[in-house]
């Protein structure tokens, strides 16, 4: 089973991310388990910190490291990524000359309540991790709308055409992550 390490972008206790991240882990299970990464704990990235790198930021990239691919779960912030995620981000691409995101193959998607889900957060999501040398899945893109009632208590997807899609991202995902090892096979 591949191992996906979760950054999501909210540190709210009822975040709708981490729901979001919960339902998709249940639809994963059985082929992809999902390794949340403490986010939280990160201080602000300092480059003066470098030379005694903190112990989270080493947990940071000693997960995404061992994983065999990342799942980017991120709310908007005033039409960007929130700064807790951008924290992460940094903190695992230092110091110099061991960026932890390079050749990671990684997706990102993201819940909000309004319409277009969180579409300008994922693009400049996109364009940081292009240029720190992660391979980002393509599609299918997942700009979730979270509805009251959408995802239960359980953290089961109630609408069955909205469960259908996230499975068939699930899928693309798990091909996705195990790219190396379909195209050996072939």
């Amino acid at each position: 089973m591949k191992t996906i390490a979760v950054l999501v972008g909210s540190n709210r206790k009822e975040s709708i991310n981490l729901k979001f991240a919960q339902a998709l882990e249940k639809l994963a299970a059985g082929r992809l388990k999902f390794d949340y990464v403490d986010l939280v704990s990160l201080p602000m990235y300092n480059d003066d910190d470098i030379p005694n790198y903190p112990a989270s930021a080493q947990a940071l990239k000693d997960k995404v490291e061992a994983a065999d691919g990342v799942l980017f779960v991120t709310p908007e912030y005033n039409r960007s990524i929130p700064p807790i995620l951008k924290n992460a981000v940094d903190w695992a691409s230092r110091p110099w000359g061991k960026n932890s995101w390079v050749g990671k193959h990684a997706a990102i998607v993201g819940a909000s309540p309004g319409a277009i889900g969180t579409i300008a957060a994922q693009m400049h999501l996109r364009a940081i991790m292009v240029g720190l040398g992660t391979i980002l899945m393509g599609r299918p893109e997942v700009y979730f709308q979270m509805r009251p009632g959408l995802v239960d208590e359980n953290n089961d997807i109630t609408d069955p055409e909205t469960k259908t899609f996230l499975s068939g991202f699930i899928d693309d995902f798990a091909s996705w992550v195990g790219v190396e090892e379909n195209r050996s096979a072939a």
